[in-house]
């Protein structure tokens, strides 16, 4: 199977709409929707690329990017390295200089569109945050538990994973879920009893076990699935089943997990690198870490005490 090398540019306009381009007839999947950009050529380095098949396709001028994102993704007769870049800055008015149709989409209007396989995760990747907080697994509905998760409310973080090694009270997650709510916060269930039907959270965090034994996707698409992995292999499992994002821990040592061998940022990276789905590092992490996980195109970094 041959491997094609390709990168794409997140553009903006000023209401926060992202340009997609419409394949054409005679291109590879023509008719769908994708990213603009195109193949490397040469020794063309991916910034270099993605400079050049923007000014090609659209007329702009990049002056500055950022990686957003690697992927791979298999066809029937093919598989695709992409590297996904946000173009921060450009000059002109970008147009399809190629003849191809360019539409401006809101983001939640995007799934309306005939996209392409890998447009699902890029999706994904562009509504998470970069910051993942992890409640303390025990102690729940006490003074200190409550002024920390009402306190992590207030300061913008707005992915939360209520975790718990027993079994909690379904009104005090519904009440919990409410104080979310009001924050715009999505709060997802990592708990024992979870049944995948609770109609009181925006999704569910399931185990490295739990994930073991899964064959497929336990709950509806609308939903959040995050999994908890602790290398490639299980990180594949999490990807293979359907689920929205993955926890590689542990990068560092952790004080919380002494005894647990840290995997480090070079493995780290290289999960960034085999997934399609987003991937968020734990273990040992401080937000001084968040600039270097995003960089090696990590969705962000999560847990207990790191923000």
């Amino acid at each position: 199977m041959k491997t094609i090398k390709a990168v794409v540019g997140v553009l903006r306009n000023n209401h926060q709409q992202i340009l997609i381009a419409k394949r054409q007839a005679h291109q590879f999947m023509g008719g769908f929707w994708e990213l603009p950009g195109g193949k490397i050529e040469g020794d063309e380095s991916t910034k270099q690329t993605i400079i050049r098949e923007l000014n090609e396709e659209l007329g702009i001028d990049v002056s500055a990017l950022s990686l957003h994102q690697t992927m791979q993704y298999s066809y029937t007769d093919r598989k695709v390295e992409l590297h996904i870049y946000n173009i921060d800055q450009y000059q002109k008015t970008p147009r399809g200089i190629e003849g191809q149709k360019i539409a401006w989409s809101n983001v939640e209007d995007l799934p309306n569109f005939n996209l392409l396989p890998t447009m699902k995760a890029f999706i994904d990747s562009i509504t998470l945050p970069n910051q993942y907080w992890i409640t303390p697994s025990v102690n729940h509905q006490s003074e200190a538990w409550m002024d920390a998760f009402e306190q992590k409310l207030k300061s913008g973080i707005s992915l939360i994973q209520l975790r718990s090694k027993v079994t909690i009270n379904s009104a005090f997650i519904a009440e919990l879920n409410n104080k979310c709510q009001q924050h715009n916060v999505k709060l997802l269930l990592n708990i024992p009893n979870k049944t995948f039907t609770e109609d009181y959270c925006n999704g569910w965090h399931i185990t490295t076990g739990e994930l073991l034994k899964l064959s497929k996707r336990p709950c509806d698409a609308n939903q959040l699935l995050g999994a908890s992995a602790h290398n490639l292999k299980e990180a594949l499992k999490a990807q293979e089943v359907g689920c929205d994002f993955v926890v590689i821990s542990p990068i560092q040592a952790t004080q919380t997990h002494p005894n647990a061998l840290p995997i480090g940022w070079e493995a780290g990276e290289a999960v960034v690198n085999k997934l399609n789905i987003p991937v968020y590092f734990l273990g040992g992490m401080a937000l001084k870490d968040l600039n270097k996980a995003l960089k090696i195109g990590a969705q962000g970094i999560a847990g207990v005490s790191a923000f």
